[in-house]
């Protein structure tokens, strides 16, 4: 078998891209939303995101990989990052205020810092994760 000139040009190049996409495709694990954890990542002055998230949600799936980048970022190494299942815990949901999944939390320690709901943008999901730098 015989490759040309131009399958190994088309293979090189879909490597190139294969391997590029390999540093900045990894998820960052968010953490199940506990109270205690809560608590004490507050405690510890922490920056804090909650993420009110739902499987079946569109814009919940377009927001993860957004965070998912954004949280890979020196400057969110810090970052603690709580998932509240938006339909198995509707008490931690209704404590935060939250209406609908998709809701982004920020808190700085203790205090909130921001909130914003069913953004996709992400230059806005970054502004909200520097309020709680």
């Amino acid at each position: 078998m015989t490759f040309s000139r131009r399958f190994f040009a088309t293979a090189a190049v879909a490597a190139t891209f294969a391997v590029a996409g390999l540093g900045t495709a990894f998820a960052v694990d968010a953490t199940p939303y506990s109270d205690a954890a809560f608590k004490a990542a507050q405690t510890a002055g922490q920056p804090i995101l909650i993420e009110i998230h739902a499987g079946w949600c569109p814009t919940c799936k377009a927001q993860k990989p957004i965070i998912d980048k954004l949280a890979a970022a020196p400057k969110f190494k810090d970052l603690k990052i709580f998932r509240v299942d938006f339909d198995d815990q509707k008490p931690v949901v209704k404590g935060f205020g939250a209406q609908m999944q998709s809701t982004l939390i920020v808190f700085k320690g203790a205090t909130e810092a921001g909130r914003s709901v069913g953004d996709t943008k992400e230059a806005s999901i970054a502004a909200l994760l520097d309020k709680s730098l």
